[in-house]
């Protein structure tokens, strides 16, 4: 058993506690408050003028699947560009349990990141949801934590365009990924005529049958969309297959901030520290995530879109609270709103009795470019500790 105490305790969901206890047991937090009696035989570790928080989560990176430092030049394993329907492939398959990026996203205060396809593809296939420890990817994966990448705008025009292929504009992006739910709905729907005909059964499809649980509404899509025009076709087409979907980016989500809240849209907002390579992010405002979060309906969550970049996202997040992002929200951006965009609230994501022991502890408010993460926990056990 381990105890956190006298610490600033953020549960996020609940209360802020000025000086608590946090109770861990067996890999799982057992009890959070001011009063919590600590057992003789408990490790105790003093948490005095420091914060507690759930530990962080980056709910879009390509860490363990991109891979740093990379290697063929030009080369990753992060997009399959063979052609632009990818759905058969899996993230997991180009987890490296080794990556350079691990150990300093983890001694910044994050415990677990989804590491996805990018957005080379119209469909990219699925990301996973990894923990931050353990040395083969099936250790650090959790099971069952599969979308569905899909991917509009400059990405799948600029790859396939150079070699005169569709999509080659933004219609032919739409078109396809229309065709292929569509032929992914029949196929489900052939499927399932099956569990009273076996005869009906249609013929294999290794791409469209990794597109099931998606057309049924079982898989969540994570829709990399930048442009305001190309958020509203995404959140379009979702609408159109019934998809469950979230949009990864939403650089102009300012300019429908309306549409999106009607909506209630969740939204992974990011990167910021990097170049206006593009057009389409050319609008880019570190005003945004503010905005958007001012809305109701709108989830938002705030990510560094890369590998180890991620360790320096809670500075950044510094720029969003000093450009309208409160507080509370920017700390929801980075636990329980990422948690709840992976389909894993009822783990990570705050600081719960039940919940798996993830936690951050920093010497400051965890979003000032002057406090440093001191000591880190994942399942209970300790990877980081300088208190």
């Amino acid at each position: 058993m381990k105890a956190i105490i006298n610490g600033k305790v953020i549960t996020v969901t609940g209360q802020t506690y000025d000086k608590a206890t946090v109770l861990i047991e067996n890999g799982k937090i057992k009890a959070v408050g001011p009063d919590i009696p600590v057992p003789q035989d408990a490790e105790v570790i003093d948490a005095t003028g420091c914060w507690v928080t759930p530990g962080l989560i980056d709910c879009h990176t390509h860490i363990c699947n991109f891979s740093e430092p990379g290697t063929m030049p030009g080369l990753s394993d992060g997009n399959e560009m063979s052609g632009p329907i990818q759905a058969q492939i899996r993230a997991l398959d180009a987890v490296y349990p080794d990556d350079y990026a691990i150990v300093p996203v983890r001694e910044a205060g994050f415990t677990t990141v989804y590491s996805t396809p990018g957005s080379g593809n119209v469909i990219g296939g699925t990301g996973i949801s990894i923990k931050l420890r353990g040395h083969t990817a099936r250790e650090m994966a959790i099971a069952g934590s599969e979308q569905m990448k899909f991917a509009f705008g400059e990405n799948p025009k600029r790859n396939y365009g150079n070699r005169k292929q569709m999509p080659m504009t933004r219609m032919g992006i739409a078109g396809i990924l229309r065709e292929t739910l569509f032929e992914a709905k029949n196929y489900s729907d052939a499927l399932k005529a099956t569990e009273t005909d076996p005869s009906k059964a249609p013929k294999p499809d290794f791409k469209l049958n990794a597109l099931v649980p998606v057309v049924r509404g079982e898989m969540r899509c994570r829709m990399h969309a930048h442009r305001s025009d190309d958020i509203l076709t995404a959140i379009s087409i979702a609408e159109e297959f019934g998809l469950d979907y979230v949009i990864e980016h939403c650089t102009e989500g300012f300019k429908i901030k309306d549409v999106l809240n009607e909506k209630h849209v969740k939204c992974v907002v990011g990167p910021h520290l990097t170049s206006p390579s593009k057009l389409e992010i050319h609008n880019r405002t570190m005003d945004n995530p503010g905005i958007l979060s001012k809305e109701p309906n709108i989830t938002v969550c705030l990510t560094a879109d890369t590998g180890s970049q991620t360790s320096v996202l809670p500075m950044t997040i510094g720029f969003f609270i000093r450009r309208g992002l409160s507080f509370e929200d920017a700390i929801k951006g980075v636990t329980i709103n990422a948690a709840k965009v992976l389909q894993l609230e009822d783990r990570i994501g705050s600081l719960e009795p039940g919940k798996d022991a993830d936690v951050a502890v920093f010497d400051g408010n965890p979003f000032d470019s002057m406090s440093l993460c001191r000591l880190v926990m994942i399942d209970g056990e300790v990877y980081k500790n300088t208190l």
